[in-house]
């Protein structure tokens, strides 16, 4: 089984407990405004084109096919994506396994992992039987039945929870979250640890009613350990122009400090830890 992969993360402390590596899957469902990984939104390979490397020499041609990476000299353009078999992410990702010590481990991650939910299982089945941590990070949109799929597999779910509003989030992501909350649901009733990752976002859900509906859908799923806030940023604004893609969000736009400290009040006012 292929799967196509825009990049292999190591020495992540951010995407699950103690040191990780992370797997990023291509393709994407959602189309977030704010998204700081666009490589990851078509399932099939992109050129990116760093036009700071370039050196002019032509080499490349027409920077129209992926054949043209190839034969750029500089290394100004590059191809985003490619395919590997689940054999292949293993033996890469195991080259860290002396990094995981007792608590870190895999993290599948994206685009939206789960739209390659059979190759994520076979990767995660390999990682499990050697008795390493493995989780998924993911949106929630996809099927019920993908989610199923990796419940044997899958020790924890990294977990975005965007905002409560359907309308409002379809605005924004170009979907209303209805299966994403439905979804979270049917992993907290398996028995599944989930983290959950709110990003805080300008004029989006930056509001104290948002955050206390969010607050309350996580008090009542007994699985979920701890929300991290995200504050907005744009540090992958620059890829967009990489990939011939323009950036959808206003660049000024910036989350208020105190604003952020009022909503991390709001969870741990009802018993919620916050990281």
């Amino acid at each position: 089984m292929l799967g196509t992969v825009f990049d292999i993360q190591r020495f992540s402390v951010h995407d699950g407990p103690g040191i990780r590596t992370t797997v990023f899957m291509k393709g994407c469902p959602l189309r977030c405004q704010w998204c700081h990984n666009p490589e990851g939104l078509t399932r099939t390979p992109q050129l990116q084109f760093f036009a700071e490397s370039c050196v002019g020499c032509g080499a490349c041609g027409s920077r129209s096919n992926l054949a043209d990476a190839e034969r750029c000299r500089s290394g100004a353009l590059k191809v985003c994506g490619r395919q590997m078999s689940a054999d292949e992410v293993v033996t890469e990702v195991l080259r860290d396994r002396i990094f995981y010590a007792e608590n870190g481990g895999v993290t599948i991650s994206g685009g939206e992992c789960l739209l390659q939910a059979d190759f994520v299982v076979e990767v995660l089945s390999e990682i499990k039987k050697l008795g390493l941590s493995t989780a998924i990070d993911t949106s929630g949109y996809v099927p019920a039945c993908e989610i199923e799929k990796t419940l044997p597999v899958c020790d924890l779910y990294l977990y975005d929870v965007k905002c409560m509003d359907p309308q409002i989030h379809k605005a924004y992501t170009g979907v209303d979250n209805r299966l994403i909350l439905s979804n979270l649901r049917l992993l907290s009733e398996a028995g599944k640890e989930i983290w959950v990752r709110v990003p805080v976002i300008p004029d989006f859900n930056d509001r104290a009613n948002e955050m206390e509906a969010i607050a309350d859908l996580v008090a009542s799923l007994p699985t979920v350990r701890q929300v991290t806030l995200m504050p907005y940023h744009t540090l992958g604004a620059g890829k967009y122009e990489t990939l011939g893609m323009t950036y959808p969000f206003d660049r000024s736009k910036k989350v208020n400090s105190d604003s952020l400290a009022a909503f991390e009040r709001i969870f741990t006012g009802k018993g919620i830890v916050v990281t």
